[in-house]
């Protein structure tokens, strides 16, 4: 079977809301209501329609296909500049020291104080892949496709970017960092705190969360241990961001307490190592394995597929990944190696 990536459209409103329904909480990005992903459909239409190169507060939508069935079995989205329509709040770990003269003691207290540090980043999330096609590499396509959209469209994305990933979540879909901190002051459990900021956005936070900093000494065990640890099913998640040159640079989310990784956007490794190329032959039998793309905004679209270099610097490809891509000799094409 063959998958490709592709902008997403309204028509695949009820495919991403059965896939929302799988996600098991805790994801922002993909809330289970139609009216949600409704807009959040029309936001990316817009940001597709617009042909004005330059950075503003966007957001584009992905979607894995099937070619084969057609259906949609993952999604994943990018938002060019954070922050803009709500603060973009984040935890910062920090260390405060001090030093007693007469007790000859340094104690050192560790902190979360409430920072947007990473308002005006870019930020690719929202990346869910069905759980019944979880083999194959396509969690790896839906992941870093999203940074050749983003090099064969640079100048609509911030000189940073970063990536939330999902904290502990137990096996009631409660969070512990919630419980241990911010769901102390609201009087909502982190199901409801999580729906609420999906569908309304997180401006409840800048009116109800506390100013201070908050000593980490002083949370539960079950708070403490969950600060910056990603959720069992983003490990694999973590690992990909890392190789692409994002770094945990002590930011966590304020709901779950997952970690943000956060990295220059011209050294993400797909975006560095992207190559644009015109394509010379469509009948490549053998090459090195790579990521192809191809369209501008709703006409992206990218997959698996063997490529070669020629001399000239032209580009051969497989016939089944110019089947995918639905291009022809004399087409530019952009590919980052497998």
């Amino acid at each position: 079977m063959t998958f490709r990536l592709r902008a997403a459209r309204i028509s695949d409103l009820e495919h991403l809301y059965e896939m929302a329904k799988l996600t098991g909480g805790g994801f922002t990005n993909l809330p289970p209501d139609r009216k949600a992903l409704a807009e959040k459909l029309e936001t990316a239409e817009a940001a597709f329609a617009n042909t004005e190169d330059a950075l503003a507060d966007e957001q584009f939508v992905l979607v894995l296909e099937n070619l084969q069935t057609k259906a949609v079995r993952g999604t994943c989205q990018l938002m060019t500049k954070v922050g803009q329509q709500w603060p973009f709040y984040s935890y910062r770990l920090n260390t405060l020291t001090q030093y007693s003269q007469q007790l000859d003691r340094t104690v050192r207290a560790e902190l979360l104080s409430l920072v947007t540090d990473l308002e005006g980043s870019s930020e690719v999330g929202g990346l869910f892949l069905h759980p019944n096609e979880r083999a194959g590499g396509h969690g790896l396509l839906l992941a870093r496709s999203r940074y050749l959209f983003v090099a064969m469209h640079r100048k609509r994305f911030a000189d940073r970017i970063l990536a939330e990933l999902r904290g502990i979540i137990d096996e009631r879909g409660g969070s512990p960092f919630w419980d241990g901190v911010a769901g102390r002051f609201f009087g909502m459990s982190f199901q409801e705190a999580d729906y609420f900021n999906a569908i309304n956005g997180n401006q409840f936070i800048a009116d109800l969360m506390p100013k201070h900093p908050v000593y980490i000494s002083m949370l539960s065990e079950d708070a403490r241990s969950v600060i910056g640890v990603p959720h069992p099913t983003g490990r694999a998640a973590m690992r990909m961001l890392e190789n692409e040159g994002f770094r945990y640079e002590g930011y966590v989310d304020i709901f779950d307490g997952g970690p943000s990784m956060v990295a220059p956007t011209d050294e993400v490794t797909s975006v560095k190592n992207s190559r644009e190329a015109k394509l010379a032959h469509v009948d490549l039998a053998e090459g090195e394995r790579a990521i192809l793309a191809t369209g501008k905004l709703e006409t992206f679209r990218a997959c698996y597929g063997a490529r070669s270099f020629d001399d000239n610097g032209e580009l051969s490809i497989d016939a089944v990944a110019a089947d995918a891509l639905d291009v022809t000799p004399g087409d530019m094409v952009w590919s980052v190696a497998r």
